[in-house]
């Protein structure tokens, strides 16, 4: 069966997917769905954090389809929003629907994922502006 839609929005499609498997595989998960609550709740909590330069300079670094993800219901206006580290426990469980205790593991696969898919030195930029206690949980090893 042939598609109807336009080749840009396969190409659009197809580049997400192969961000979305990377996030799978860093997460050691067949499950998509699971990579794509982790996935939204890394942008989000790691967006909202941001000052709008450094938010607009990470969405420019993800795919179409992602970058509509990153930016779904973000208000510029109160960024960045100051959170501290049990905050960010909270909300990113809440949006990736995983446990506290597995946040830390989650949140350092997603990372690991993004950075292999980002330009060289993107990653460390935005980890940079990152609280120290909330940074933490970005450098986690993957097993």
């Amino acid at each position: 069966m042939s598609s109807n839609r336009p080749p840009d929005f396969e190409h659009a499609i197809h580049t997400a997917n192969i961000w979305l498997k990377s996030v799978a595989e860093a997460m050691g998960t067949a499950d998509r769905s699971a990579a794509h609550r982790a996935l939204r709740a890394w942008l989000h909590t790691v967006r909202d954090r941001l000052t709008v330069d450094v938010a607009a300079h990470l969405a420019a670094q993800l795919p179409e389809l992602l970058r509509g993800l990153y930016y779904d219901g973000w208000d510029p206006s109160i960024v960045p929003v100051k959170y501290d580290r049990d905050a960010y426990v909270i909300r990113f469980a809440q949006e990736a629907k995983v446990t506290a205790e597995e946040v830390p593991e989650v949140t350092g696969a997603v990372t690991a994922a993004l950075a292999r898919q980002m330009s060289p030195g993107q990653m460390d930029s935005v980890l940079q502006e990152l609280p120290q206690d909330i940074r933490a949980f970005f450098l986690q090893p993957v097993a």
